[in-house]
């Protein structure tokens, strides 16, 4: 488990994850990078200049040749200072591109702008906020370059910056879960995920008029195509926690939200958005079952801070039943069409 940050900005990255790949980083590349495919990273942001900053630069200091990968961030309508620091980094990142896509308001449009810029052979997914080791590029390269994968969820680890609350600790313990989604749901969180070029151009991108969900709508359209689906233990990149509810609630709301879009969009597959809306089960509290499958450490915990977690859970699932709620009484648009991936 990544140890807790001490500093009250977003760290380039752990240090104990730094300081043991930077050894890994020098011993894989004395084994040379002949063959590797090349890489092309793409990474959506939206009005978060600290995030995408910590990004890039995680990225800029790679084991990995910089002429054999390259990072497209595609700004997705941004009214911050976000692009004048991606502008800042292009001078001194060779190989780094700034896209806008500010037509249509959404994460899955913008990773499918960034898609039709790539180059590469492999096309790795990252979100803005998110850290990767020295040796992370390679690391992709080299699995992709080994196996005949064509989607690949990475191992997500949490890391609090500064002092951990209950609710960062809440999210660290109850984190992305990557495994069990790739072997259980059929698919890989898009912050994690790595997949051929040649895979794309068969069964298409991400579907733009999904604001929340297209990566279970993409993993799940890949597995149906009878493809498989794998996970990279050893492919590790770091994600930061919600340090605070209203976050952790935000979140629901909008992962609530995406499942009624795709219920909308693909009923046949997902079933009828009403119906799940109104099921009363998505309005009861956890079950002891859940917390114990979904929060590391969960029979290691006080009393007291299981009951906070329970807690916790409980008004997250019920933010996540308003958000399908609130999607069909007010149904999302982001001004795609269903062909405009």
């Amino acid at each position: 488990m990544t140890p807790q940050q001490t500093t009250s900005t977003p760290d380039p990255l752990p240090d104990d994850a730094d300081a043991t790949d930077a050894a890994d980083a020098g011993n894989t590349a004395a084994a040379g990078d002949e063959g590797l495919p090349f890489v092309s990273v793409v990474i959506p942001v939206y009005n978060d200049p600290a995030g995408i900053e910590a990004t890039l630069d995680s990225l800029r200091r790679q084991s990995f040749p910089a002429a054999r990968y390259e990072v497209i961030v595609v700004d997705n309508g941004s009214t911050d200072e976000t692009r004048d620091v991606v502008r800042e980094s292009l001078g001194a990142f060779d190989g780094l591109q700034l896209l806008v896509e500010d037509e249509v308001q959404g994460s899955y449009a913008a990773r499918n702008a960034g898609i039709a810029a790539t180059t590469g052979e492999v096309i790795a997914f990252v979100d803005a906020d998110m850290v990767v080791d020295p040796g992370w590029v390679e690391r992709v390269a080299r699995r992709m370059s080994r196996t005949d994968a064509e989607y690949v969820g990475c191992d997500v680890q949490l890391f609090t910056a500064g002092g951990e609350g209950l609710a960062a600790e809440y999210n660290r313990r109850n984190d992305l879960h990557v495994e069990r989604f790739v072997d259980e749901l059929s698919f890989a969180p898009t912050c994690s995920l790595v997949v051929r070029r040649s895979l794309l151009a068969e069964v298409g991108g991400f579907d733009p008029r999904l604001r929340s969900g297209g990566d279970m709508e993409f993993g799940n359209r890949v597995a149906a195509s009878g493809r498989s689906l794998e996970y990279a233990a050893d492919v590790v990149m770091y994600h930061p926690t919600r340090t605070t509810l209203g976050a952790l609630l935000r979140k629901s709301k909008r992962v609530g939200r995406g499942k009624t879009q795709l219920r909308r969009y693909y009923p046949d597959r997902y079933g009828s958005p009403l119906l799940a809306a109104l099921n009363p089960a998505a309005f009861l509290p956890p079950r002891p079952s859940f917390m114990e499958r979904s929060v590391r450490g969960w029979d290691d915990l006080p009393a007291r801070k299981k009951l906070a977690f329970l807690v916790v859970s409980y008004v997250a699932s019920l933010a996540k039943a308003y958000g399908q709620l609130l999607e069909v009484a007010s149904p999302t648009e982001t001004g795609a069409s269903a062909g405009s991936e």
